[in-house]
């Protein structure tokens, strides 16, 4: 099945609602007109997975919209399709569209036109940054979420919004200009190469290009640079926690669970294929940095005070499996980066939405303040339980299909499968136990700290809606993950074998040795890809 515009509609359906809502005035109108322009682009979007055909040429992305000559002379399209990479982020993104609406039902209660069209355009940019397979498309996509989520945190967002917004623009811009330097120089270095001297921006056509090994450092730098700040990447996390406290809880979720994903999707999809000797050298140093970060986020977690923040430091450990994952350069990490990304945003979203709801009840998300409220919200306190012990990790639910994959994959790795490495990757594991168990020590259980929680509503049917979606993924990725496994198997495969074929083509190029055939890559069904060092 190849439905004509699908991925088009997919992504530019959210743009449409927001220019719809632009003449009403009616608040209960513009909320309704967010929440249906939200629910049916989730609805259309499960026409891609139900098509997506895994047998399918993964060289080759399905339900592709391609339009060229937007730039005479130049090889610049709107070029969107989906793969086994892409498929789940899009699904990601679109299923927390309506949940972010329904969280910010009554949360939001002023220029409330202004936040819904805000939502609209943000759910747009992500999308695009998932579809797009022209670089400069993708650049536009991804400057694009920028703009919305500044004013999301600096209009309705806490005490210091102005510096959390000031502060996520910058970092993130910064990084995003050097990267633009990076694809204006492969373009034009591709087009002399492969496309007849015409600059151009095609994925598959800078994919065919071999970088030269003397531009691959600075090239793969200043790439994942940008993608390690959007993960982020310790040490580039501290705008991290700032633009978390401060945001409202719908942007809280939107930022963990898709904004920082697109960090970790760009460094599988340009950083790894494009630069693979680079990558690979060093592959080492941003494994450490990851097992840093795994570590670090934890053991701050562990020690705040703010539930909320101590959820924004748990993304620090949780994204740092996931690059670990990347730079493993075997089938089992990278499947396992790619489905934790899914993971991460289903459990950590929840969490944020948990938090979100306790601040509506008491205005405060200091976890000191709480405590025993299981007995007087019970329902709040079964989500919380259920959602923590994913995030951290318990067999049957999906944090640990992920970090499984990720630490076993990383364990059976010729760059990064050092011993040391991955026990203390894994301890990260057994941290993020004690401070999700901490959290729930601290709110849910013990003496009841303040008599106004005793009379604490429990969620109604309008929060149970919004984390019951959340909550059967969690359980059906962990229970059986295979539907998903099946979808982005191929793809990590795909880019997996690109980087070794296209790693030892360049050293061919230069001149310089080649690994033996014995320690070049293998890989057939079932098999690890493994990438040895030159």
């Amino acid at each position: 099945m190849n439905l004509p515009y699908l991925t088009s509609i997919v992504i530019f359906l959210p743009l449409v609602g927001a220019l719809l809502m632009l003449p009403m005035r009616r608040v209960s109108a513009i909320r309704w007109t967010a929440l249906a322009t939200t629910t049916v682009t989730f609805l259309i979007s499960l026409l891609l997975y139900v098509g997506y055909d895994p047998a399918g040429s993964p060289a080759q992305p399905q339900f592709v919209d391609r339009i060229t000559g937007w730039f005479p002379g130049l090889d610049i399209q709107y070029y969107v399709g989906i793969d086994g990479l892409g498929l789940l982020l899009i699904l990601l993104t679109t299923l927390l569209g309506p949940i972010v609406v329904l969280s910010s039902w009554n949360y939001i209660d002023r220029h409330q036109k202004g936040y819904y069209t805000l939502l609209l355009v943000l759910q747009t940019g992500m999308t695009g940054v998932f579809a797009a397979y022209d670089l400069i498309l993708f650049y536009i996509f991804f400057e694009l979420t920028l703009i919305p989520m500044y004013f999301i945190i600096g209009i309705w967002g806490g005490e210091d919004r102005i510096y959390a917004a000031v502060k996520f623009v910058l970092y993130t811009l910064v990084g995003s200009l050097l990267m633009l330097v990076g694809i204006l120089y492969l373009g034009f270095a591709a087009g002399d190469a492969v496309n007849g001297g015409v600059f151009t921006t095609d994925y598959f056509k800078l994919l065919a290009y071999n970088v030269p090994l003397a531009a691959q450092g600075w090239l793969f730098f200043v790439f994942a640079l940008a993608f390690a700040i959007k993960v982020p990447l310790f040490p580039l996390h501290t705008w991290l926690p700032d633009a978390h406290v401060q945001a409202p809880t719908g942007g809280s979720v939107i930022l963990a669970g898709v904004l920082l994903k697109m960090g970790t999707y760009g460094l599988v999809r340009f950083c790894l294929p494009f630069f693979p000797n680079a990558a690979t050298d060093y592959a080492l140093w941003l494994a450490v940095l990851a097992v840093v970060g795994i570590v670090y986020g934890a053991l701050v977690s562990r020690v705040q005070a703010d539930a909320k923040k101590l959820v924004a430091y748990s993304s620090v450990s949780h994204l740092g499996f996931v690059v670990l994952g990347i730079f493993a350069f075997t089938v089992e990490a990278m499947q396992g980066a790619i489905i934790q990304m899914i993971n991460h945003g289903l459990s950590t979203g929840a969490l944020f939405l948990l938090v979100g709801m306790l601040y509506e009840r008491r205005h405060t998300r200091l976890m000191e303040e709480f405590g025993g409220i299981a007995r007087v919200m019970p329902v709040f306190a079964f989500f919380l339980v259920f959602t923590a012990l994913a995030s951290a990790g318990l067999p049957g639910l999906n944090g640990f299909v992920g970090e499984f994959m990720i630490l076993l994959g990383s364990f059976k790795s010729a760059l990064v499968g050092h011993p040391l490495l991955i026990a203390l990757a894994t301890s990260g594991v057994i941290l993020a136990a004690v401070y999700l168990l901490w959290l729930l020590y601290r709110t849910l259980f013990g003496p009841i700290q303040k008599e106004v929680n005793r009379t604490l509503p429990d969620l109604n049917a309008r929060e149970v809606l919004l984390l019951v979606p959340l909550a059967v993924f969690m359980l059906w990725i962990g229970v059986a993950p295979g539907p998903f496994l099946k979808r982005t198997e191929p793809t990590a495969r795909f880019l997996l074998e690109t980087v070794e074929q296209k790693r030892l083509a360049a050293l061919e190029e230069a001149e310089q040795p080649v690994p033996a055939a014995s320690a070049r890559l293998e890989v057939s069904e079932g098999e690890t890809v493994r990438i040895a060092n030159p």
